[in-house]
């Protein structure tokens, strides 16, 4: 094997497992071989170790590992963080001497940009606060989003921070505490993504991407001219003229000549579709009106209505809230039109206390389920680049609600639906 394939073979083994490890769990992935590697990284192989070190050492070796290796990946510190951006430094440290003074002026001010704006990204999503919920903000948290009665139901205490939960909220057992529209924790900004920083995560995703791809796209055309001072007539499109042996060989020396840049060159030509997309994901998410949070309580939901569990009934309208556990008013446009429950037994609920009126109905589907979350993709985006958005100039009664979310009926469990569909 040449030193080009075994550069390529060991970045793609590493890019591939990089991805597994940290974006197994997600829903879309589940029941594919992704979700099985993650399961055997995170899982199986962990257990066999286990078992092996409680038979020789007693189990010390493990209980020292797992107390570091829980640190690491579930305490709030910046290791990955800082990982993360020596890997962008360092990257830019050995591509930059080869590749700087082989650019145009305007490709220079374009590099200068891109390498710039990952930075500024990653500090705003890493520093800013991403919708902690404290005694002092909760008012403002619970006139965000009417609880759905379907993910979220009023009434509900976090059990830390002893608050009541207010909707699309989830609390991060990293951080200890209560976020705003959780997305997720992520590790590379030492930081949740919630309704405050989530713009900052996406941008810095589409910064991330298009320096990547712009590296990688300039990086082929450095070692295709490397390699034309071999051979004139060589093209990164291999010419069927020129026999496959020539054209690695050829390609050997164009990376070969200028380590640095060919090295990054197959990196970031390897990780860039990687980035693009965990960044279709999330724009994918926004469209269908939904988190990562939210997409696995769907899932989970979907599996209720395999077995048979969840029924639904309509709510009254109009609906007077809560004067306790919800909010008097929210800035959304819409408000729940069905109730959402589960039952053990897979006989309709007969809690007489529960909300909404007429009779229960079996749900086998999340199709028939309303999304009050996605009121349409433009909506949606506004919604998270500009947070805190009012969709509503007054407090009244929304008599309307539910009509926008009927334009996009199920449209917001899609992202939880295609791997329904496809099992």
């Amino acid at each position: 094997m040449g030193a080009l394939a075994k550069i390529a073979v060991g970045v793609l083994v590493i890019s591939f497992m990089t991805f597994v490890a940290f974006f197994g769990r997600l829903p879309a992935l589940r029941h594919t071989p992704i979700a099985w590697l993650h399961r055997a990284i995170w899982v199986y192989i962990p257990n066999g170790i286990i078992a092996t070190d409680r038979s020789l050492t007693g189990g010390r070796i493990i209980a020292s590992a797992g107390t570091a290796g829980h640190y690491i990946w579930y305490g709030r510190h910046p290791t990955i963080l800082i990982f993360y951006i020596l890997l962008l430094s360092v990257g830019e440290f050995l591509y930059l001497p080869g590749a700087w003074p082989r650019l145009s002026p305007a490709h220079k001010v374009i590099s200068a940009i891109l390498i710039i704006l990952p930075y500024i990204f990653l500090y705003l999503a890493a520093h800013g606060d991403p919708g902690t919920i404290t005694s002092k903000t909760h008012a403002r948290f619970m006139t965000l989003y009417p609880y759905d009665f379907t993910l979220f139901h009023p009434g509900q205490e976090c059990r830390t921070c002893h608050l009541l939960k207010p909707a699309r909220s989830k609390h991060c057992a990293v951080c200890k505490r209560c976020v705003a529209r959780a997305d997720h924790h992520c590790v590379f900004i030492n930081n949740c993504v919630g309704h405050g920083n989530q713009h900052w995560f996406l941008l810095l995703l589409l910064s991330t991407a298009l320096l990547t791809a712009y590296g990688a796209y300039k990086g082929m055309i450095m070692v295709g001219e490397n390699a034309r001072l071999r051979n004139k007539t060589f093209a990164l499109w291999k010419s069927p003229r020129m026999s496959w042996h020539e054209y690695f060989l050829l390609l050997t020396f164009g990376i070969q000549l200028d380590v640095g840049v060919g090295a990054l060159t197959l990196l970031t030509a390897m990780t860039s579709p990687l980035v693009w997309g965990l960044l279709g994901y999330h724009m994918y998410l926004i469209y269908c009106g939904t988190t990562t949070n939210e997409s696995m309580k769907w899932q989970d939901w979907q599996a209720e209505m395999d077995e048979g569990f969840a029924f639904r009934r309509k709510m009254p309208l109009p609906r007077s809230r809560h004067p306790v556990l919800e909010g008097s008013w929210t800035r959304w446009p819409v408000e729940s039109v069905q109730i959402l429950v589960r039952t053990v037994d897979g006989e309709p609920p007969n809690d007489p206390a529960l909300p909404g009126e007429g009779d229960w109905e079996r749900v086998w589907h999340l199709r028939d389920i309303e999304n009050i979350y996605d009121i349409g993709f433009w909506d949606n985006l506004v919604d998270v680049f500009v947070p805190g958005y009012s969709f509503r100039e007054e407090r009244r009664s929304d008599l309307e609600r539910g009509k926008r979310a009927r334009k996009n009926k199920a449209k917001g469990q899609r992202g939880a639906v295609l791997v329904a569909t496809a099992t």
